[in-house]
């Protein structure tokens, strides 16, 4: 605007408060910028979300990271990360023992098949039996030669482990 217009002119505001203005809208876009919502990693698509607990649904058996690789497998990129981060808050758990026994109970329900492993019995000339530990072949009747297999009478190699 020439100056001479700019005299014949009666500003209602002074140069220094549009100055002030223009401050002001500068400290608001840089503050938008920076302010909480629009920092960090993008929230996951609600889409991912469902897909994510219906393969958690309909294989319990599965983990979140057996669970990562099939999304994987059908060309969804998310991190294992996120898909334990949306299993643990739907409230299922991340690890693939969703639905099996705890090792305590594990170890219960299978005890007696560990003893027979462990144990074997033997008749005695007296007519009763005894329990002996599994790895005394040495006088147990059913081997009588503790190096040669009772079956095909063949040598056992006793060096290569059980």
């Amino acid at each position: 605007m020439p100056k001479a217009r700019r005299r014949g002119l009666r500003l209602l505001v002074t140069p220094d408060t549009i100055l002030r203005w223009h401050r002001n809208i500068l400290r608001r876009r840089w503050a938008a910028q920076s302010s909480r919502g629009s920092t960090g990693r993008p929230a996951t698509s609600r889409n991912i979300r469902a897909l994510v607990l219906r393969l958690a649904r309909e294989n319990p058996e599965w983990g979140y990271r057996r669970i990562h690789g099939e999304l994987a497998g059908l060309g969804v990129k998310v991190a294992a990360s996120t898909a334990w981060e949306i299993l643990k808050n739907a409230g299922i758990d991340p690890a693939p023992r969703r639905t099996a026994a705890t090792w305590s109970q594990f170890l219960r329900s299978q005890a007696e098949a560990i003893l027979a492993c462990d144990f074997f019995t033997a008749d005695l000339l007296d007519g009763t039996r005894a329990l002996r530990p599994g790895r005394d072949r040495a006088r147990d009747p059913a081997h009588p030669h503790p190096r040669r297999h009772p079956a095909s009478n063949r040598r056992v190699d006793r060096s290569a482990g059980p």
